[in-house]
């Protein structure tokens, strides 16, 4: 690769490598499992660098990338390497919503594969649904579907947890048509 090439790519990875470390986070459920995915997804697009550049959507590019190399990896059966040594942990940061990020993780992490890349992709990573299905490579139908059964799925986990805990959304005061319609008066 030329230098002007490795610059772009440099540029390019210096802006999307947050959102790739999220969304590949977000598939796993495992912050160091996610790097690794995001490492093996950057060296695939450094390699077609000169192909890749030349795409309409790069990001939606590197994002299909991202997601098969999350579901590639699910499907190795051969065991990790894994290091001896650890690293002492560190205590979470305080604030507001970590219980409630840690419930989403973990209601994400019993959907089906193809629900919790359709999910990632079209609410955190912001894509639509056109740009998903092309990400993905399927239909825009499956798309919906997906999206469609993995809230529901969200929201069978989620919702008494979260119905319990929040207020109950003030209703507004009946209007006379309300009143007529309840009544049977318009016919």
């Amino acid at each position: 690769m030329s230098t002007d090439d490795d610059q772009e790519f440099v540029e390019y990875v210096s802006t999307a490598l947050g959102r790739l470390r999220r969304s590949a986070y977000l598939l796993c459920g495992d912050a160091h499992r996610g790097d690794d995915i995001v490492q093996s997804t950057l060296v695939a697009v450094y390699l077609r660098w000169s192909k890749v550049k030349a795409v309409d959507n790069i990001d939606g590019y590197v994002h299909r990338i991202l997601v098969r190399r999350y579901l590639d990896e699910t499907r190795r059966s051969w065991a990790r390497v894994l290091l001896a040594w650890r690293m002492p942990e560190s205590p979470a940061p305080a604030g507001a919503g970590v219980e409630d990020a840690d419930a989403v993780r973990s209601a994400l992490g019993t959907l089906s594969r193809g629900q919790r890349s359709v999910l990632v992709l079209r609410f955190f990573c912001d894509m639509s649904v056109q740009q998903t299905a092309d990400a993905l490579g399927c239909s825009v139908g499956s798309v919906k579907s997906q999206t469609s059964r993995g809230l529901a799925a969200l929201r069978g986990l989620l919702g008494a947890q979260w119905l319990d805990a929040a207020p109950a959304p003030a209703r507004p005061a009946p209007s006379d048509n309300d009143r007529l319609f309840a009544t049977g008066s318009v016919r």
